[in-house]
Order: C-alpha cells, then sequence, then structure tokens
C-alpha cells in the first residue's frame, strides 16, 4: 500500500483502520505503534546531528528500518520479521562498542552534545515502547517474542552509543554523585 493522499477524515471519530480492523486511537496497540513510530523519530533527530563516527550513523539508519519492520509485525503478527538475529546483531554492536569505553563506576547523566542528548532521550523512549509492548503483550500474546529481546538491546545499545557520541566530542561523561547530599 502506498500512501497517495496523506489526509482521509476516516480518523476525525478517534478511529483508526489497521489491515481489515477499525480500532479506537487509544487501543494498546495504536499506542504500540505510536511509540515505536516515536522511538524511530528520535533516532532520526540524533542521526540529523554531526555525528563523526559514521559507523553510528550507518548502524542506527538500520535500526530505523528494523524499527518499521518491528511496526510491521506488530501489525500483522503472522508476519515475523524480527529474529534472534538482529538481537544477536545488537548484541555485537554493543560488545565491540563497550570495548572502546572505560568501565562505569556509576550512573551516566543523560546530557552531552546534541546527538549524545538525543540518543539518551531516544533510549528513554525505547524502554517505554518496550513497557507499551509488554503490557499489549500481557493482553494478547505476541507470536514472536524476539520484538521484547530486541527492544530491550536496542535501549542498552542506544545507552552505548550516546556514550560513544560523548567520546568522540571528547566530553567528559557527567556520573550521577549519589554522595552529594552527604557533603
Amino acid at each position: 500500500m502506498r500512501l497517495t493522499k496523506i489526509y482521509t477524515r476516516k480518523g476525525d471519530e478517534g478511529y483508526t483502520t489497521l489491515g481489515d480492523n477499525r480500532i479506537s486511537k487509544d487501543d494498546l496497540l495504536v499506542e504500540a505503534l505510536g511509540t515505536v513510530d516515536e522511538l524511530n523519530s528520535f533516532i532520526g533527530v540524533v542521526i540529523s546531528q554531526p555525528i563523526k563516527n559514521k559507523s553510528i550513523e550507518e548502524r542506527l539508519t538500520q535500526t530505523q528500518h528494523h524499527l518499521f519492520d518491528l511496526g510491521g509485525e506488530l501489525h500483522l503478527p503472522q508476519h515475523i520479521v524480527i529474529t534472534e538475529a538482529h538481537v544477536t546483531e545488537l548484541e555485537k554492536w554493543l560488545d565491540e562498542w563497550n570495548n572502546t569505553l572505560p568501565p562505569l563506576t556509576e550512573f551516566v547523566l543523560p546530557r552531552g552534545n546534541p546527538a549524545c542528548a538525543f540518543c539518551h532521550v531516544a533510549r528513554t523512549v525505547c524502554r517505554r515502547a518496550e513497557r507499551c509492548i509488554v503490557r499489549l503483550h500481557r493482553q494478547v500474546p505476541l507470536n514472536n517474542p524476539q520484538i521484547l529481546r530486541y527492544l530491550n538491546r536496542l535501549s542498552d545499545t542506544l545507552f552505548v552509543a550516546s556514550r560513544i557520541l560523548a567520546r568522540d566530542e571528547h566530553q567528559a561523561e557527567i556520573l550521577w554523585d549519589h554522595e552529594r547530599q552527604k557533603k
């Protein structure tokens, strides 16, 4: 299906059509699809920033394609697209990137250059998408548990990417000072 007309007026009464089904726009499936779309958009904002590390830019673009696939799979659950290979790929990226970073001794405050800060926002939206899809899974079990595994690894991937984006701009990470109130 291609979009030739952007407005149809069919959603004006608070319903949308997914496949052959007309459902309320506050349905948990619509919420999940919208949150995955929001995540994809924030990853786009990360990519729109000046990024020195072309590997991260390429991998985040690949992730955007995977998120469209994931949304399609939520829409058509019999059409499995996200596989264990997608999860394994994220784990390989995590291992590769983590090997270049110093170990953390505390939580990192979400901030930094714009790409880094937006990557933190994408990470938190990813966690929200994951929570939303867990709620959906509790109502209607997913045909594919790899979706939840993928989102779980993706949020970790976005966290590590944010660290690299800060490092590449020579910005020190600001660690949470849990002792600050005792001083």
